[in-house]
């Protein structure tokens, strides 16, 4: 029985802009979907980290590119939730997005919806500044509709 595992996924979508540390004036779109998954409950407990797997659109830089990361699903006791997620780039160079939701819990709404974050290049420079939202009007319903669990004989 201790080999039996179980867990939950969600897709979650934010949309918002980027600019260009380079070019600060032109701001650009920036979306991302992606499906986070717990695998196993019990080792979440431990480091509260979830993976992602989705897309990225950064207008004119990376044009659906695949993503692929972490999660740090700390709402309550931590009041974080860090994504980092890589990805390749029309010029065929990785990526990396960092972003952070500082949960507080007097605005709840607007903290667990605004994620700023930032691009690093391979050498971990900062190239590029996010600012995403959650659209709880338009998302929220397909947000919570998409909360499954993950078991073993469920596949």
């Amino acid at each position: 029985m201790e080999n039996v595992k179980a867990g939950f996924k969600f897709e979650e979508k934010m949309t918002g802009t980027y600019h260009l540390l380079s070019r600060p004036e032109e701001e650009k779109a920036f979306a991302f979907s992606a499906q986070a998954t717990v695998d196993n409950v019990v080792k979440y407990l431990q480091d509260m980290a979830a993976t992602l797997q989705g897309t990225v659109e950064m207008e004119g830089f990376a044009d659906h590119a695949p993503l692929d990361g972490t999660l740090e699903l700390n709402p309550l006791f931590g009041r974080v939730l860090r994504y980092q997620f890589t990805f390749v780039a029309n010029d065929g160079k990785t990526y990396r997005f960092a972003g952070q939701k500082d949960v507080n819990l007097f605005d709840l709404p607007g903290s667990m919806t605004t994620l700023p974050g930032a691009v690093y290049d391979e050498s971990g420079n900062e190239i590029a500044r996010v600012l995403t939202r959650f659209d709880l009007a338009g998302d929220l319903v397909p947000f919570l509709l998409s909360w499954r669990p993950v078991l073993p004989f469920l596949g």
